[in-house]
C-alpha cells in the first residue's frame, strides 16, 4: 500500500512570486550589458544554469509571451543556447556590437515596419500587341512674337524645420534686441 507523503509543499502566493521573478529574470536579459556580466562572472559555466535558461525557454509560449515588456529577451533568451554566444559575449568587443545592432534595431524599426505594413502600389499592367500604337502628334510652329512671355516666379526659400516659430526673411526672433527697426548705433554729429 503506498502512502502519500504527509508534508507537501504549498505555495502560499499560488505561484505569483516564482513568476514574477522568473519574468524579471528573463527581462534582463534583453540587456548585452547584464548577459556580459553572468560571462564575465563565469554563470554561463555552470551546467545549473544552462539548464535555467533552457527552462527559461517557456516564456516564448503565446499564453506567457504577452507579459514580455522587452521582446529582445526572448531574441537573447534563443541565442543564449548557443555555446558559441555564451563564450563570445565574456568579451567587450561582443558585448558593444550587441548594443549596438540593438540600438539600429530600435532606431529604424518603425520605417523598417511600415516598409511591410503599407499597402504597395499595383504593379503596371504590361502593354499588350493587340492595343494599336497612338498616332504622332503633328507638330505646329508658332512664331514667337506670338507667344506672350511667362511671368518669372516669386524666389521662395525652403524653410528649414527649425525655423517654424521665425518668419521667413529674418534671422532673429522678435524680443531679440538685434532685430529692432532702430540704428542703435552711435554717430558723429555733423556740424
Amino acid at each position: 500500500m503506498m502512502t502519500r507523503p504527509k508534508n507537501v509543499y504549498k505555495d502560499p502566493d499560488d505561484g505569483r512570486q516564482r513568476f514574477l521573478l522568473e519574468l524579471e529574470f528573463v527581462q534582463c536579459l534583453s540587456n548585452p550589458t547584464y548577459i556580459h556580466y553572468l560571462a564575465q562572472n563565469r554563470y554561463f559555466e555552470d551546467e545549473a544554469f544552462i539548464g535555467y535558461l533552457k527552462y527559461l525557454q517557456y516564456w516564448q509560449r503565446p499564453e506567457y509571451i504577452k507579459f514580455i515588456m522587452y521582446p529582445h529577451c526572448l531574441f537573447f533568451l534563443e541565442l543564449l543556447q548557443n555555446s558559441n554566444f555564451r563564450n563570445a559575449m565574456a568579451h567587450p568587443g561582443s558585448k558593444e556590437l550587441a548594443h549596438r545592432q540593438q540600438f539600429y534595431f530600435w532606431k529604424n524599426y518603425r520605417n523598417n515596419r511600415l516598409k511591410h505594413i503599407l499597402p504597395r502600389p499595383l504593379p503596371e499592367p504590361v502593354a499588350s500587341a493587340s492595343v494599336p500604337p497612338l498616332p504622332p502628334i503633328p507638330q505646329t510652329t508658332i512664331p514667337v512674337s506670338a507667344v506672350p512671355p511667362l511671368p518669372a516666379p516669386a524666389p521662395s526659400p525652403a524653410l528649414s524645420p527649425m525655423q517654424y516659430a521665425i518668419p521667413p526673411g529674418s534671422a532673429h526672433t522678435k524680443n531679440d534686441p538685434r532685430s529692432s527697426g532702430t540704428d542703435r548705433r552711435k554717430r558723429k554729429k555733423e556740424v
